[in-house]
Order: structure tokens, then sequence, then C-alpha cells
């Protein structure tokens, strides 16, 4: 199946809601191999799209930019990693009662990720968000 190698994809896809699906694509690529029970591929799936549609959403204000999205399988895991250079946020909890369209993508992460972790870029501009999925035996 998967060598003890990680196999790694990294996309720089535009800032734009059509080439989130491009990311989608990739990842289903890349775990095709490993056979995962439709369930955990759908969370995944669901996970690494609510976290590219917040970075397409919030990162450049309509402004236009570009996302780095990398996906890492290992044996045991998957990660994701999607930076921007745009103008970064402070993710808070979502408020119960809360109404509007928009909200929900960092919670349903937090609620299909093993581990997460969100902030700044490195450097600090920008936003970067991690998490990780861990798999099935």
């Amino acid at each position: 199946m998967l060598s003890a190698m990680e196999r790694t994809v990294r996309l720089a896809i535009p800032a734009r809601p059509e080439f989130v699906c491009v990311v989608r694509h990739a990842l289903e690529g890349l775990v095709r191999p490993r056979g995962l029970p439709p369930e955990t591929l759908a969370d995944i799936k669901l996970a690494v799209t609510e976290a590219c549609a917040n970075a397409v959403d919030h990162a450049y204000g309509g402004a236009g930019g570009t996302i780095d999205v990398v996906l890492e399988l290992s044996a045991d895991r998957i990660a994701f990693e999607i930076v921007d250079t745009g103008m970064g946020f402070a993710p808070g909890p979502r408020v119960a009662g809360e109404t509007g369209e928009s909200g929900f993508g960092l919670t349903i992460v937090r609620a299909l990720a093993d581990e997460l972790e969100i902030g700044s870029r490195d450097d600090g501009g920008g936003s970067r968000l991690r998490f990780v999925k861990l798999l099935p035996a």
C-alpha cells in the first residue's frame, strides 16, 4: 500500500471558489491507493473543503491572491496545511444562536480533526491552518 515514505502534494491555487475542487481532486488521488472507508474519506473531503473555502472567503477581501495547500499522507494520518498571505484573522468559537451563512467552516474542521492549529504564518503575515486526521488501521 503506502511505502514507509510519506506522500506529499503541494498546490498553489488562486483564492477563488472554483479552485477548491482542485484540492479535493488532489486529495482523492492521493488517498485512493489507501482504500479508506467512505465515511472517513467524506469527513476528510469536507474538512479540507471547509478549510480552503474559509481561506478563499476571508484571506484577501475579494482582492485576489494565492492559497498554498500541502496534503501529507503517511501510514496512520493525513495532514493538511492551508496558508495564505492575506489579512489574517483571529478565529473564535461560533456563538449559539448566531445567524448568517458563514461561520461554520472552522467549527466543522474542529469537529473532524484529531489535531488542529490555527494562527498566522511563521513570518507573521496572513493565516495558517493545519489539521491532522488519524486514519483507521
